[in-house]
């Protein structure tokens, strides 16, 4: 019987599940955990700051469909981080956090007057799915085995296990049973009853117009291509979350990229049975409720997700089925393709084909704005050249105030699962870390990150992380220098009409909206990242170019009109989308 660590219990339990990256700064009170990964085939990736871990993993499990593992030191470990499991949470991401305590005996309950020691199972509990402690060596792999189990349960989220340092490092000399997954959670997926999916087939195949809705759900279970071969057996036009989007490559005859809020809207009031999946009629969308949606008594509701607590809460069902999604989809297909004949494929096709026309026409409206090529630039050169100089597997992550509305207005995601973004928190910053994540996840694919100058400031010592770790991630980072939509918001409140008649106020009118120069292309340089500036929108995909085969992470400071960067089109649509729906 060989002496072990808890430390290297957990190490060992997560390489039997799996687990191949685990994010986090080092720190001696948990060395028996992150000196024990190497040894079970596990990596571990440091960013300089502990939110940044969390971010990190989150945006690993998003897109692998793995877990993503992050840890933190007893204290302000710990502190620092919270902001990112409270965004994960939100986000729905699969996140393991596991920290070191204080040695056993000072808290839980505290006793007071202790070095960085707080509650922290217990803080951690009021915004995580799940959380606890581990009291003794001999409940680690109880405990584990608990929160993994939590991990693969009901929608993703945080769980979290805190460990106290004496076990974490101490060796003892004890047996260990280590189990086999399968032993305590399940693997499969879980399955609808059959009976469920013939009402289900039958309603969407009876619709005269139905519409499927999708969520965060069907990104988490990977399930792009069951939803594209629904679609298509339906001839079902698509929309999606804000969380969800590209989900059904938005170049898809069937898909209703969600910025087109006024097709979605009529798509949605067309409908008479919607078929949702991994959605929960969030506030982003209208909490499913008219004038957004078609009224209950006039639509029938399918509602599957994984989360069972999740069915039916804001919009009524007339079917519920707690199921995973990518399953559901998948046995459902055989169903509707044996019955293809009583699907009336070409009015649903000219429906379908008349809502990607109002599309289109809106799209050539919207983009008449790039014939400006003055400078500095007009901010929507900067989505529209990203895309074009990134190839379409690209994953683009989205971060900011208004640089987030003009890019996801301007952007179109092409590929399933390349939208990264703090969909339902809005944090600010996150961004940074969620580019690097994303390049963990798959090496292969290009990374660009569009990020404004203020959320880039509260994360740019991760451009060294990148370098450090070889990940050419390219952060094109919109420099207004200033708080834009806070600004815009400002300009409004504090004199609306002088707002209106020259879209901005005199300089000493505003409060504390103005930020001071930064040059991120310089800020790149001293950390070993290449760097490029333009200001000149002629210039910018010959940069972006040169980004992207600089070998190693790239910035380009874009320098953009502050004025007109303010006044994003659809940005009273998206401020609308947080206002009660009438009914």
């Amino acid at each position: 019987m060989n002496a072990m660590s808890g430390g290297e219990v957990i190490a060992r339990m997560l390489a039997i599940d799996g687990v191949e990256t685990v994010f986090g700064i080092i720190d001696g009170t948990y060395f028996g955990f992150y000196g024990s990964l190497g040894k079970h085939g596990i990596k571990l990736i440091s960013p300089r700051h502990e939110t940044s871990a969390a971010h990190m993993a989150g945006a690993y499990a998003r897109l692998t469909g793995r877990l993503g593992v992050c840890m933190a030191s007893n204290g302000p470990g710990v502190a620092n981080v919270l902001p990112g499991l409270v965004v994960e949470q939100a986000e729905g991401n699969r996140v393991l956090c596991v920290t070191s305590g204080r040695r056993g005996g000072l808290n839980y309950p505290d006793r007071g007057g202790a070095y960085q020691n707080f509650d922290q199972s217990g803080t951690i509990a009021r915004l995580a799915k799940w959380s606890a402690v581990a009291p003794s060596f001999e409940r680690i792999p109880e405990v584990i085995r608990a929160a993994l189990r939590a991990c693969w349960t009901g929608r993703p989220g945080v769980v979290h296990v805190d460990v106290p340092e004496n076990l974490m490092n101490g060796p003892v000399q004890q047996e260990v049973a280590f189990w086999a997954r399968a032993q305590y959670r399940a693997t499969a997926p879980k399955i609808a009853a059959p009976a469920a999916l013939d009402q289900a087939a039958d309603l969407l195949i009876k619709a005269a117009a139905p519409l499927i809705h999708v969520g965060s759900g069907v990104t988490h279970a990977l399930a792009f291509d069951e939803l594209r071969q629904v679609a298509e057996a339906l001839q079902a036009p698509v929309t999606t979350s804000w969380g969800a989007r590209g989900a059904l490559p938005e170049t898809h005859d069937l898909a209703l990229p969600m910025v087109a809020f006024p097709i979605v809207t009529q798509a949605r009031n067309d409908a008479d049975v919607v078929l949702a999946v991994g959605a929960r009629f969030g506030e982003t969308d209208r909490w499913g409720k008219a004038p957004y949606w078609r009224r209950p008594a006039e639509q029938k509701l399918i509602h599957v997700d994984v989360d069972g607590a999740n069915l039916g809460v804001h919009k009524p069902a007339d079917l519920a089925v707690e199921a995973d999604a990518k399953a559901f989809l998948a046995e459902l297909l055989p169903r509707l393709v044996a019955r293809k004949g009583e699907i009336q494929a070409e009015a649903r096709k000219k429906r379908a084909m008349g809502y990607r026309m109002a599309f289109f026409q809106g799209a050539k409206e919207h983009f008449a704005a790039l014939a400006d090529l003055s400078a500095p630039m007009f901010t929507p050169h900067v989505p529209i050249a990203c895309r074009q100089a990134f190839p379409d597997e690209t994953v683009f992550v989205v971060d900011g105030g208004n640089t987030a509305v003009w890019a996801s207005g301007f952007m179109q995601f092409r590929r399933p699962n390349t939208a990264l973004s703090t969909f339902k928190f809005g944090m600010l910053g996150a961004g940074v870390a969620y580019a690097l994540g994303a390049a963990i996840a798959d090496p292969k694919r290009p990374v660009c990150c569009i990020i404004g100058d203020g959320a880039m400031g509260f994360h740019p010592q991760e451009i060294e992380t990148a370098v450090r770790n070889n990940l050419a991630v390219v952060y094109v980072v919109v420099c207004d220098r200033q708080w834009g939509m806070v600004k815009m918001t400002q300009s409004l409140q504090i004199d609306a009409a002088k707002t209106q008649a020259q879209k901005r106020l005199d300089p000493g009118q505003y409060i504390n909206t103005d930020l001071g120069e930064i040059a991120w292309d310089k800020l790149a340089e001293s950390m070993g990242a290449a760097g490029f500036r333009a200001s000149d929108p002629k210039e910018l995909g010959v940069l972006l170019a040169k980004a992207r085969g600089a070998g190693k992470c790239a910035v380009v400071h874009v320098d953009v009109d502050p004025v007109r960067h303010m006044w994003v089109p659809g940005l009273q649509d998206f401020k609308d989308m947080h206002q009660e729906p009438a009914g």
